[in-house]
Formats: structure tokens, C-alpha cells, sequence
């Protein structure tokens, strides 16, 4: 099955979202905040860096339980609406 390719929106927003986890996350160190999540820590590396644009639904929702964020907060930090880079 060959997947289709994304779209700049969407590697935009998966940009938004890795720098969002890697803000939230703060001092933990990625294999802890992995291991909260249930995931591997090569999974949120992938995803921090933005080479995992479209994560599952369920392993953001792992992560956002992980690290103390809505779900809400993330659709509204990370959608294509977002006015504001998440970099600080």
C-alpha cells in the first residue's frame, strides 16, 4: 500500500505538535515521558522531530495524558488555524 504524501498543512501541524511535546516535556527526559506514555522513546523522537507528522490518534492521546495536557489544548496549539509558532 503506498501511502499518499502530505500535505504542507499537515507537516506544518506535525511540526506544531513536536514542538509543543518537546515545550510540555520540559526537563523529563524523553524515554520517561515515553515510558509514561506507553510508546517508545524512538516513537516521540520521531514525532518531536516531525518525522512522524500524523500520529495515531491514541499515542497523542497517551502522550497528552503523559505530560499534563487536553487534547483540546493540543488541537488548538497545533491546528492548521494556529496563528502562533509554538517555538519560543
Amino acid at each position: 500500500m503506498v501511502r499518499t504524501p502530505l500535505t504542507p498543512e499537515e507537516r506544518l501541524r506535525g511540526e506544531r505538535l513536536g514542538a509543543l511535546l518537546r515545550a510540555a516535556r520540559g526537563e523529563r527526559s524523553m524515554a520517561s515521558v515515553a515510558a509514561s506514555a506507553g510508546i517508545s522513546a524512538e516513537t516521540l523522537r520521531k514525532i518531536e522531530t516531525g518525522r512522524a507528522p500524523t500520529p495515531a490518534f491514541f499515542t497523542v492521546a497517551a502522550l497528552a495524558g503523559a505530560l499534563g495536557l487536553s487534547m483540546d489544548e493540543i488541537l488548538g496549539r497545533c491546528a492548521e488555524q494556529a496563528a502562533e509558532p509554538l517555538i519560543a
